[in-house]
C-alpha cells in the first residue's frame, strides 16, 4: 500500500477513506503520485486493520461516503480487493474503484460484478497515438473493452479526463470522446482534471525526468469551452 487519505471529497460521492495501493503498469507523463508506479515497496495492512479504520469514518460517510481504492492501478491487486470490499458491503459501506482499466481478467471482473458500487475510470486519450505518447503504453482499446464490460453490468461509472492544453483539449478529441460513451447508460459523470503541475516536485526527487514542464495550465476560457463541448454527450460535467 501506497498511502491512506481520511475525509477525501474528491475520490468519489460524499466523504471517503481513500486507499492508495503501491504499483502501476502505465507511467503517465503527468502523474501526481509517481513515487506509487513501481510495484515494489509500500506498506502491508491487514483487511481488518483497513476495516477498523472505515468503521471509525462510517459516521463521516453519511449516506453518499465511502472508501475509495485508487493507486497506483488498484486492480493489479483484485485477488486481495474481493474480501476487503466483502467486509466493506457487510458494513454497508460504499466502495469505489478509481482504475485505469488495463486489467480485465476474473478476479477484476468478480471485483466489479459483485462487490463495487461504483467504478471512475480514466480515459487518457481518444487516439493510439495520444494513448502511447501519455502512458508509455500501447491499446487504448483495452480500456474501452473495460468500458464496455461495466456498461453491460449495469452498474455505475464515472469518467475522468485530463484536460492538458494543444494535448487532450483539442475540440475534436472532446467530440471523439463524447460520441463514443453517448450511448451509456451507466456513466452518471464525467470529470475535467484540468492540468497542473503538483506532482513534478515527486518527478525530480525520484530522479526522473517530467517530460510535460513545458506544458501550460489551462486557461478559464478552454476548461468552460471543453466543459460546453461534453455537456452535449454527457448527463453531468464536473471541473475538478
Amino acid at each position: 500500500m501506497h498511502s491512506i487519505e481520511s475525509f477525501g471529497t474528491h475520490d468519489g460521492p460524499g466523504i471517503r477513506m481513500i486507499v492508495f495501493l503501491q504499483g502501476c503498469k502505465l507511467k503517465c507523463l503527468y502523474c501526481h503520485n509517481p513515487d506509487s508506479i513501481e510495484t515494489s515497496g509500500g506498506t502491508e495492512y491487514h483487511i481488518e486493520d483497513l476495516m477498523q479504520m472505515a468503521l471509525k469514518m462510517k459516521p463521516y460517510f453519511g449516506k453518499k461516503g465511502g472508501v475509495t481504492v485508487s493507486g497506483g492501478e488498484p486492480l493489479l491487486q483484485a485477488k486481495e480487493l474481493i474480501p476487503f470490499f466483502k467486509r466493506l458491503k457487510e458494513e454497508g459501506i460504499h466502495t469505489n474503484i478509481d482504475t485505469n482499466g488495463r486489467i480485465l481478467n476474473h478476479f477484476s471482473e468478480e471485483l466489479l460484478d459483485e462487490h463495487a458500487d461504483l467504478i471512475m475510470l480514466d480515459i487518457k486519450s481518444m487516439t493510439e497515438e495520444g494513448y502511447q505518447y501519455i502512458t508509455g503504453k500501447p491499446n487504448k482499446e483495452i480500456s474501452f473493452k473495460f468500458a464496455k464490460h461495466r456498461e453491460a453490468s449495469g452498474k455505475k461509472m464515472w469518467l475522468r479526463y485530463v484536460l492538458i492544453p494543444g494535448i487532450t483539449d483539442k475540440p475534436e478529441l472532446l467530440h471523439a470522446l463524447g460520441k463514443h460513451f453517448n450511448d451509456y447508460k451507466t456513466i452518471e459523470k464525467i470529470e475535467i482534471q484540468p492540468y497542473h503541475k503538483l506532482g513534478i516536485h515527486k518527478w525530480e526527487a525520484l530522479g526522473w525526468d517530467y517530460q510535460l514542464k513545458d506544458a501550460r495550465e489551462n486557461t478559464k476560457e478552454e476548461i468552460l469551452s471543453a466543459s460546453e463541448i461534453l455537456n452535449q454527450y454527457f448527463n453531468e460535467v464536473k471541473i475538478n
